[in-house]
């Protein structure tokens, strides 16, 4: 699997996204967000957490406007495979690539902890290496990470399947518990916490690393 790690201005987790995505097994390239284009031959793009732009306007919405966010936008349109994580997942909504929209806590503070996360479906690239039901801690660091959603959007998400993961206790407003939701066509996913942070027994955890290898095994049958 060949990914591509984007960088932004503010970015703090293309490192280990890119290291978690290595020790998966992917080849990796690292991008700048004034890149235009995207390497050739990719699998995936992976948008790290951070605060882009240092959050300005909304955040993610500056680095929604970078000129490889078009070059994103083209290759998910061509059915690439995307993941968003926290700031990503930010950016993933901003450039309409995701429904919805991430929104202050709902306590209006940051908050830094690992959660227990429930996995809503298994059927999608990201999560097929769980079960639907399962549980699995990861870190989450955020002040906007309250999913946001209408009715109308909810009742769609429910009834195709494409909340990816729901918090086991909500820590911080989102609609329905949702930490994460996937694209129509199930290639993209936005969540909230880090799985690249829970990868490594020194970190705490290896829960996130069923993420890359869900992905790596669902791209190698591609």
């Amino acid at each position: 699997m060949k990914a591509a790690v984007i960088t932004f201005p503010g970015s703090n987790c293309d490192r280990d996204l890119a290291v978690a995505l290595e020790r998966a097994g992917a080849r990796v390239a690292r991008v700048w967000h004034k890149d235009a284009d995207l390497p050739a031959g990719l699998d995936l793009v992976a948008i790290p957490g951070g605060f882009s732009f240092g959050d300005y306007l909304r955040c993610g919405a500056i680095a929604a406007q970078s000129p490889v966010a078009a070059a994103v936008k083209r290759f998910a349109g061509r059915g690439g495979h995307v993941l968003g994580i926290c700031n990503g997942f930010q950016v993933l909504t901003e450039t309409g690539l995701l429904p919805g929209a991430l929104m202050r806590n709902a306590g209006l503070s940051f908050v830094c902890k690992t959660v227990k996360l429930r996995v809503a479906t298994a059927d999608s690239a990201f999560t097929s290496a769980w079960r639907a039901g399962d549980t699995a801690a990861m870190p989450i660091a955020h002040a906007d990470g309250n999913y946001t959603i209408d009715a109308a959007g909810l009742a769609r998400l429910k009834a195709e399947d494409r909340i990816a993961f729901t918090y086991v206790e909500n820590p911080n407003g989102a609609t329905a518990d949702i930490a994460g939701v996937l694209s129509e066509n199930r290639r993209v996913l936005g969540m909230m916490p880090h799985p690249e942070r829970a990868c490594d027994p020194a970190q705490g955890g290896t829960d996130g690393a069923a993420l890359f290898r869900s992905l790596m095994a669902a791209l190698a049958l591609a």
